[in-house]
């Protein structure tokens, strides 16, 4: 259950993240926005590392490191660049099609056989999510008179790179909490440190501290989302690989589109009568997994 619970509030955090982070790619590059997230978070953190001391074998601090570039480093990047240029909703329909990739990565890396009845909880949460995505976002543009065109694939390049960046750090992830006593929070602090060196490597040791620009509101709610989607967040979702299996687990912390129809209600509207029931048949598929 300790699982369950933590993917679940591991979504809730990066999704309510997410619409601050979001806010600010209008103003600074996705790179700028992440180093800065995760230097702070690294900060926050950076106590725990005096509990690593001749802790843990080399191999796995430096997989550890690797999974921070991947999953952080890039997959982070991807994603706030893919906010930026095709918007939350259509980023999240393409991040729903991440737990059956997972699934597959843990069935043939790490060797963890699913139940046929969740490989079809796994397959039936990933089509209700794109369907609650799709729904929702035609809704808005016929709300709003807008064009439900459609976009091109390389408009979702951004997206996709991100799913396989996630999938490949959570595999990784999830091989050195099997090999190793390490806690979810000395993991976290390893990876994040890892995609710091990354990214101050890649921006050439120029950071942007966009933050002193910004009104103290602003200062507040992006502080603040930096604790909640990236701190917690990660410690949580280090928390779900150490407990579950990795497609389990990664079906659990793709609820991101069901928890921002909720975040965003105030401003979009009621739910519509379709997406309900979409909702329904994601908390069946759910209850395939976990029962």
């Amino acid at each position: 259950m300790l699982g369950i619970f933590s993917a679940l509030g591991a979504s809730l955090s990066w999704t309510y993240a997410c619409f601050i982070w979001r806010s600010q790619t209008h103003y600074n590059k996705a790179l700028d926005i992440n180093l800065l997230k995760n230097l702070f978070a690294f900060i926050f953190f950076s106590p725990v590392l005096l509990t690593l001391k001749g802790f843990i074998q080399y191999k796995f601090l430096i997989l550890l490191l690797i999974s921070g570039i991947i999953g952080i480093g890039f997959g982070d990047t991807f994603y706030l660049k893919s906010l930026k240029l095709i918007g939350t909703r259509k980023t999240l329909s393409i991040e729903a099609l991440s737990p059956l990739l997972a699934a597959f990565s843990g069935e043939f890396f790490i060797n963890e056989s699913l139940s046929i009845k969740s490989w079809i909880g796994i397959i039936i949460v990933s089509i209700s999510l794109i369907l609650i995505v799709k729904t929702r976002e035609q809704k808005i543009d016929e709300k709003n008179n807008l064009s439900t065109g459609y976009l091109y694939l390389k408009d979702y390049i951004f997206s996709f790179l991100s799913i396989f960046c996630a999938v490949i750090a959570a595999s990784i992830s999830r091989l050195v909490f099997l090999e190793t006593n390490l806690n979810p929070l000395q993991t976290t602090e390893i990876r994040l440190l890892g995609a710091l060196i990354f990214l101050i490597i890649v921006l050439r040791f120029k950071i942007n501290f966009f933050l002193n620009k910004l009104e103290t509101e602003e200062k507040i709610k992006f502080i603040f989302s930096i604790l909640l989607g990236t701190n917690i967040g990660i410690y949580l979702q280090q928390l779900v690989f150490q407990t579950l299996p990795l497609g389990v687990g990664w079906t659990l912390l793709s609820t991101s589109p069901l928890f921002s129809l909720f975040l965003a209600k105030k401003e979009e509207g009621s739910l519509s009568r379709e997406v309900i029931v979409f909702t329904i048949f994601l908390f069946f598929g759910i209850s395939l997994i976990i029962l």
